[in-house]
């Protein structure tokens, strides 16, 4: 097994999130500490040096790594005695009112998502508006006498000293708040524990972490990390309690496992997209496309109902906030316009044009990643002390302003200012009655950027205006993404693509003769579409989130026909972006199916062994010693059968968990060897949940030496019904039954139902096709 040095992953903690603080003097493992990787090594504890050389310059990183720091989640039911009882205990009536209550949650996690996007939105326009204001009135000074680096320099100080705060409250509180959460999310979707990403203390860092990167003038955009909002917020309403203020409601407490909380977590994925977009069905289908591993009907029902609430809240709260309460006019946190078919049409011999743009966005998505990724891997290697992450984040802030004064003072292209259509016009030395056209699209939040490129008359925008800003804004927005603030890459992408699609259309209508077909609008839409498809290789619901966000089903095949284009070309360079960085953290990630050339490989290959077993009846002190044992950190053990002849076959009766081992030792369930026919003390279902999720760690709890010779009988907690496959499947097989399932582990049997092995995460994520065929990668602790 591969040991690197410490590496900073996305929670920035060693410790997980279902841990509770280590004892006074207890040395915190390396490996998470309540319920560390399944089938993992032993984790060291932290050498004595490490306290004086915490941070070193460099973190040597390969990316060829799987850490065992990441858990799995469990999306199995346990069905042990206790939850069948429970089961056949509820009727009819209960079962309605079970599905009731689905509902609610599903309407309370919509109303919030909304609440939460439109304090984004109207926080970020009443602080930019501010911002440009003050802004404006000096550059408006400072043109008329002289001095305009004093203008300069205000910009740069504002963008960088917004932006500071964001950043310090991410790198130094909440580092798993940076980024937009989509590829924490997805993982989570796919059943690996990420610490710390649907605490409520994430939530609040990314709200207010959000608004400061957007506000800070960074190359950012807010609608990513909405749908990483919606996820904290469904995870916390749908448990009825809060862990992080330790508060219980003793509400929704059927909820409260792995398996209901994934499925809630979805709809506030899709809600958190709905909000964004205005696109309740994009939202739908995004959580399809990019997260669950699991799907039913009545699941697609429910989270179509939380989107379109979510949609409708905001819709409601904007629309009364912009004074026209009954216009409903607002869907979403951007609007693209309505594109009008009729003006607006295209024909025939547009659609290999559309599919060129494809191609275009797909090659400059891949150049975007690539650039990205070889950016993450140096910060992962050298920018890992928060202060310098903060710096960073601060640098990238005054160069962003300093590019944009610069590009604004070097350009030549003034427009007659026309109404209102110009938010904060900007004369400097175009004649009165003129603005600079640069200054639209680098003085406004990305958002109003995006839609004045897409519906500004022919002719608002010089050639050169636009090539140079696409130029300047590609690299800023990737130089931004992975920095250490709160910041999605959905608009900056949008409106790289938008800036190089209007330059398409005007170079066609110039070729043309200024054909009527050729409105530049229309193909910055197109643009938009593919540079976004280039860059996170979505296609259905990003099909359908532009369909919904422009209003126009007519566009839906043109776009579609980019998207796909895009994805193909990007793909045959580089991976998607949230792929890419999922990479990069070292997740055991499952992908939709097993790596195409691994039919030669069998359980037998792959699983892990030997596997640490307990008896149906086992002593107390036997239970406790191997949850104890730092070198054997397993999360499942199998079952057999206790018998007191050694030569009988041990067959497998059943799996139980570390996390319900820990609270039956706590509960003192168990009986004195002598008197084994007392009935030891019963649980209830509820005793499980009430410790779920964050279990305590066995160092926590205490057993006395007379206890320890005490006897514990497990039939009842164990799941008597475990996945099982024989040791010659074959890998996809393997692979196929522990993905769809939503396994965490899958015992492996011989022919006399005897455990030979356990099949974790880990084991199906280390196979990948790479280059050169089917790769192995190592497994780290850290």
């Amino acid at each position: 097994m591969a040991n690197v040095a410490k590496k900073v992953s996305w929670s920035g903690r060693d410790r997980d999130e279902e841990d509770e603080p280590p004892a006074a003097g207890e040395a915190t493992p390396l490996l998470n500490g309540a319920s560390p990787g399944a089938a993992g090594g032993p984790p060291h504890s932290r050498p004595e040096t490490e306290a004086t050389n915490q941070f070193p310059s460099e973190i040597p990183h390969n990316e060829k790594l799987l850490l065992l720091k990441y858990e799995s989640l469990d999306y199995d039911n346990c069905e042990n005695q206790l939850f069948l009882e429970e089961e056949r205990r509820i009727n009819h009536t209960a079962f309605r009112t079970v599905e009731i209550k689905r509902w609610v949650i599903c309407a309370m996690i919509g109303i919030l998502t909304g609440l939460v996007a439109c304090f984004i939105d109207i926080v970020v326009e009443k602080l930019a508006g501010l911002k440009f204001r003050v802004v404006k009135d000096n550059i408006d000074k400072f043109t008329e006498k002289g001095g305009l680096s004093f203008s300069l320099l205000l910009w740069a100080i504002l963008n960088s000293s917004v932006v500071m705060v964001g950043s310090v409250i991410v790198a130094f509180i909440e580092p798993v708040a940076a980024g937009s959460g989509i590829p924490q999310i997805k993982c989570y979707l796919n059943g690996v524990k990420i610490p710390h990403v649907v605490r409520l203390k994430t939530l609040m860092i990314k709200v207010c972490g959000v608004i400061l990167s957007v506000v800070g003038g960074l190359a950012v955009g807010k609608e990513g990390p909405m749908i990483h909002s919606g996820a904290v917020i469904a995870a916390g309403i749908s448990q009825g309690r809060s862990t992080s203020l330790k508060r219980d409601f003793k509400i929704f407490e059927y909820f409260r496992r792995d398996t209901e909380k994934r499925d809630f977590v979805s709809a506030g994925a899709a809600a958190g997209v709905s909000a964004a977009f205005g696109a309740p069905v994009g939202g739908v289908l995004f959580s399809l496309e990019e997260g669950a591993s699991f799907w039913n009907q009545f699941l697609t029902w429910r989270i179509f109902f939380a989107s379109m609430i979510s949609t409708f809240t905001l819709n409601s709260i904007l629309s009364f906030y912009h004074g026209n309460p009954w216009d409903l006019s607002s869907p979403g946190l951007i609007n693209f316009g309505r594109f009008d078919s009729e003006k607006l049409g295209y024909t025939f011999q547009e659609i290999p044009i559309f599919i060129v743009m494809g191609v275009v966005g797909g090659i400059l998505g891949a150049i975007f990643n690539a650039l990205n990724y070889w950016l993450t891997m140096f910060r992962i290697r050298y920018i890992h002390r928060p202060c310098l992450q903060v710096i960073e984040a601060m640098l990238v802030a005054a160069v962003t302003a300093a590019v944009g004064f610069v590009m604004i003072y070097c350009s030549s292209d003034c427009q007659p200012l026309q109404g209102d259509s110009v938010a904060y016009p900007l004369q400097l030395f175009c004649a009165d009655g003129e603005y600079n056209s640069m200054a639209t699209a680098f003085f406004n939040t990305p958002e109003k950027s995006v839609v004045s490129l897409f519906h500004n008359p022919p002719g608002s925008y010089n050639p050169m205006t636009l090539g140079m800003f696409t130029l300047m804004y590609f690299f800023l927005a990737c130089w931004t993404y992975g920095l250490t603030v709160s910041a999605g890459v959905f608009i900056p992408s949008l409106l790289i693509g938008a800036a190089w699609g209007r330059l398409f259309g005007i170079s066609l209508a110039y070729l043309t003769s200024g054909a009527i077909w050729a409105d530049p609008g229309k193909y910055a839409l197109m643009g938009a579409a593919a540079q976004l498809g280039g860059i996170v290789r979505m296609t259905l619901s990003l099909t359908v989130i532009m369909m919904e966000a422009t209003g126009n089903v007519t566009y839906g095949f043109p776009i579609m026909l980019a998207l796909m284009t895009a994805k193909i070309v990007g793909d045959y360079f580089v991976e998607g972006l949230y792929d890419m960085h999922i990479q990069l953290q070292s997740v055991p990630f499952l992908h939709w199916e097993a790596p195409v050339t691994s039919h030669s490989l069998t359980a037998r290959e792959v699983m892990s062994a030997p596997v640490t077993c307990l008896r149906r009846i086992e002593k107390v002190g036997t239970v406790v010693d191997i949850l104890s044992d730092t070198s054997s950190n397993h999360n499942g053990f199998p079952v057999v059968e206790s018998s007191p002849d050694p030569t009988q076959v041990a067959g497998l009766r059943g799996l139980i968990l570390r996390s319900q081992l820990i609270v039956l030792l706590k509960h003192k369930v168990f009986v004195e060897r002598a008197n084994l026919t007392l009935v030891q003390r019963r649980l209830k279902l509820k005793d499980f949940r009430d410790a779920y999720p964050r279990f305590p760690p066995i160092q926590s709890i205490h057993v006395s030496q007379d206890e320890r010779e005490c006897m514990m009988d497990l039939t009842e907690f164990m799941n008597p019904s475990p996945y099982t496959v024989p040791q010659e499947a074959s890998l996809p097989r393997v692979f196929k039954l522990f993905r769809a399932l939503g396994l965490r582990h899958l015992v492996v049997v011989d022919n006399h139902n005897e455990v030979v092995g356990l099949v974790t995460r880990k084991d199906l994520a280390r196979y990948r096709l790479g280059k050169e065929g089917l790769e192995e990668l190592s497994l780290a602790q850290t």
